[in-house]
């Protein structure tokens, strides 16, 4: 019984999945046929669909087509157009081509007739004179030559003399019009200042224990002092005026406070060294005024104020300068010339002498170089350059900035030789001992019998500065010309600070 109902289901399972099966097939197939369907029906649109778009793209080729063959129409159209005004401009150029060359020819006749004509002429004129015609020219020519030659050297002898009167004339007048018109005083200076005392206590104060303070105050200012029988007074000795200066400021300082020992005097020095320079930018200000040039550098107004303390031969170089300047403007406008460039070159022209014992060279090539620095015109700075012939003028103001500085210069008594000179041997000596290393500061003093040199403690000892002292004195025995002796006076100082808080 158990067998039959298993078969029985087994059929039973085996027809219902038959079933199924055939009707899964059947879906299958209808699923197919709508699929192929709906296939065909898309097929036939996008063919439909790509018919309509190379229609479409048929036409506008079309359509472009024709537009291109419009324009190469028009295009063809225009260019037969110019083909045919070229052609007709081509035939007028050859007609008038034709014209010019039967114009040519009828010129070449005419040309050759001419040279025939003047030929036959040329005979004839040689058979009536029995010359050819090149002796004919050269006889007219060196006859015109030699009455042209003749009238010529007249002529400019008669201008020679008339120019060289009338030049020897006039450079009379601008001249003494120019010294008429500058009145510039001169100051000449000397190698000593003199100082007063409110009484003779006063000099031992000055000296100080053991020669203390005056050693210190000579160290400080390379000025020497002078305390001898002269009651009341003490000269301050020194060939360099600006020191000099310092010197005298600080000692006038020091009476009047009554307080004089080294730390004193040190501080006095630095106060009359910042006066000084004061005054050094006054007296070139000052300058500036009276001459009436402007718009100079700040450092070059300083460097004409320091001139106030310098002397070329015993004449003060400042005042000089002035003068210059004047008399230079006052030819410059006789002449028509710029009268500007001429006053300024005038009042910079010894520039130069300010720096000249700190730098190698001409003090009128210094100057230039100074000028050009501080930004002058090429034509001041070519006539300070050119004012002693270091180089040549090249323009009427530095002829005239050189004749002014000549007259200047040449003012009976207005220079002396042997001032110069001296000061000249006394740098040569402070040159000398300041070429040696380890050489602070160099002083010549006593009129030029004795040379102070401090020395840097830390780059020279005691037994160097032996040493020293004997090869700086051989070295002045070589290169110094110098009456008597001079003393070598090396001192090496060593300092200890130290500042309690």
């Amino acid at each position: 019984m158990s067998i039959i109902t298993f078969d029985l289901g087994y059929f039973i399972r085996k027809y219902i999945a038959e079933a199924k099966i055939t009707s899964a097939e059947a879906a299958a197939e209808k699923i197919k046929e709508e699929a192929r369907k709906e296939a065909e029906a898309s097929k036939r649109e996008a063919i439909i669909e790509a018919k309509e778009e190379v229609h479409r793209l048929r036409n506008e080729f079309e359509k472009e087509t024709r537009e291109r063959r419009l324009e190469m129409q028009q295009v063809e159209k225009r260019l037969l157009l110019k083909e045919e005004s070229l052609d007709k401009k081509a035939e007028n150029l050859e007609k008038r081509e034709s014209k010019i060359t039967q114009k040519e020819r009828e010129l070449a006749e005419i040309e050759k007739m001419i040279h025939e004509l003047h030929k036959k002429q040329i005979e004839e004129l040689e058979r009536l004179s029995n010359m050819t015609s090149e002796e004919a020219r050269e006889e007219l020519l060196s006859n015109i030559k030699d009455q042209i030659k003749h009238e010529a050297a007249v002529m400019i002898k008669e201008i020679e003399t008339e120019a060289r009167e009338e030049a020897e004339k006039r450079a009379k007048e601008i001249i003494t019009a120019a010294i008429q018109k500058c009145a510039a005083d001169h100051v000449v200076e000397t190698t000593v200042t003199i100082i007063p005392l409110p009484n003779d206590e006063m000099k031992g104060r000055i000296i100080g224990r053991e020669g203390r303070n005056i050693r210190t105050l000579e160290t400080l200012t390379g000025i020497d002092l002078i305390i001898d029988d002269t009651p009341e007074a003490v000269i301050l000795s020194g060939f360099d005026p600006i020191r000099r200066e310092i010197a005298k400021i600080a000692l006038e300082k020091l009476i009047v406070d009554g307080r004089i020992h080294p730390a004193r005097i040190e501080e006095m020095v630095e106060k009359a060294q910042r006066e000084v320079e004061n005054r050094i930018r006054e007296e070139g200000e000052q300058a500036t005024f009276d001459t009436g040039v402007h718009g100079l550098h700040i450092e070059v107004v300083k460097l004409l104020g320091k001139l106030k303390y310098r002397t070329s031969y015993g004449q003060n170089v400042l005042k000089h300068s002035i003068e210059v300047c004047h008399l230079a403007g006052v030819m410059a406008g006789e002449l028509g010339a710029d009268i500007h460039v001429a006053k300024r070159a005038g009042l910079l022209h010894d520039i130069g002498k300010a720096v000249d014992h700190e730098t190698e060279g001409p003090h009128a090539v210094i100057g230039a170089n100074l000028a050009k620095k501080y930004r002058e015109v090429p034509e001041v700075v070519h006539a300070i350059a050119a004012h002693h012939n270091d180089v040549e003028p090249k323009s009427i103001e530095a002829i005239l900035v050189q004749a002014a500085d000549a007259i200047s210069a040449a003012r009976p008594g207005a220079r002396r030789e042997t001032l110069e000179a001296y000061i000249k041997r006394l740098e040569k000596l402070e040159e000398i001992a300041d070429s040696f290393k380890g050489v602070e500061k160099a002083y010549a003093i006593q009129a030029g019998r004795e040379v102070r040199i401090m020395v840097k403690p830390e780059h020279v000892d005691d037994l160097e500065a032996i040493q020293l002292a004997r090869e700086i004195a051989k070295k002045i025995e070589k290169e110094l010309e110098y009456p008597g002796q001079i003393k070598v006076n090396v001192i090496r100082e060593t300092r200890a600070v130290e500042y309690a808080k």
